[in-house]
C-alpha cells in the first residue's frame, strides 16, 4: 500500500508495478480531495485520516502487507501502522518510510499550512515544489495549492499526535540530494521502531520516488519479510 507526498495524487507509483518485480502488487491509495476524488473533503486530522483509511482492511484482504509512504506519506504510513488496530488490520509486515524524519525530528515545512499564500509558495518554491512557469491565480495556484496546504495541516497534525514506536520492521530511505529529508535526519527513524531497523540511501532529491531505484528496493524488501511471515 503506497502514500504519495504533500498535494499529490497517486501518479508517482504509475510504474511501480513494472519495477518491483514478481510477487508484490502496487496498491497506490488515492486520499480525498485530489484527482478522481478532488471533490470529496480533504483529511487534516488523524481521526479523519483513519475513517478514511478504515477501507484499508478491504483491499488487503487478510494478506500480508507492507506500508511505503513518501514525505507527508511516511507520516500517513506510519499512522496506519500504529493505528491499525483501530480500522480492523492486522500490524503490517513492514513501514516504509521515504523523504521524511521521523515525528519528532527537524521538519522545514512544518507549520506551512497556516501562511499567507505568497509567504507559503515562497517555501514551497526555495524547495523546488512549485513549477517555474506558474503565476498568482493560475490553475496550480486554484487547484494544487488549495491541496498543499491542507496536506501540511494534516502532517503538522499526525506529527503531534504520534504515539511512539511501532512494533514491525522499518526501512527508512532517503535521497542523497534532498534538502527536505537529509539522509542523517531520516536515521533518525530509529527510534520509531521495536523491531529491525533499515537505513539507506538512493540518489536523488526530494522526488526520488519518481525513479527506479526505489521500487525496486522495495521489492526486495517485501519479498524479504513475505518469506519471514511465513
Amino acid at each position: 500500500m503506497c502514500f504519495a507526498h504533500a498535494g499529490a495524487g497517486v501518479s508517482a507509483f504509475h510504474r511501480w508495478p513494472e519495477l518491483v518485480g514478481p510477487g508484490v502488487e502496487v496498491v497506490p491509495w488515492l486520499l480525498p480531495g485530489r484527482d478522481r476524488r478532488r471533490r470529496e473533503p480533504r483529511v487534516v486530522s488523524r481521526e479523519g485520516l483513519l475513517t478514511e483509511l478504515a477501507g484499508v482492511a478491504g483491499a488487503v484482504a487478510g494478506r500480508p502487507y507492507a506500508l511505503y509512504g513518501h514525505s507527508l506519506g511516511g507520516l500517513v504510513a506510519y499512522t496506519l501502522a500504529r493505528g491499525a488496530p483501530e480500522v480492523g488490520l492486522p500490524a503490517p509486515a513492514l513501514l516504509a518510510v521515504g523523504a521524511l524524519p521521523p515525528p519528532d525530528g527537524v521538519a522545514a515545512l512544518i507549520g506551512g499550512g497556516e501562511l499567507a499564500e505568497d509567504e507559503l509558495v515562497g517555501v514551497l518554491r526555495g524547495f523546488g515544489a512549485v513549477p517555474e512557469d506558474v503565476t498568482p491565480g493560475d490553475v496550480w495556484h486554484r487547484s494544487v495549492l488549495p491541496v498543499l496546504r491542507d496536506d501540511l495541516r494534516l502532517a503538522t497534525a499526525l506529527r503531534g499526535a504520534a504515539a511512539g514506536p511501532v512494533g514491525v520492521p522499518v526501512l527508512a530511505v532517503a535521497g542523497r540530494e534532498d534538502p527536505l529529508g537529509r539522509p542523517e535526519a531520516v536515521a533518525g527513524w530509529r527510534r520509531w521502531t521495536t523491531e529491525r531497523f533499515v537505513h539507506r540511501t538512493v540518489p536523488g532529491g526530494h522526488f526520488f520516488v519518481r525513479d527506479a531505484v526505489l521500487p525496486r528496493l522495495l521489492g526486495r524488501a517485501a519479498r524479504v519479510v513475505a518469506r519471514c511471515a511465513r
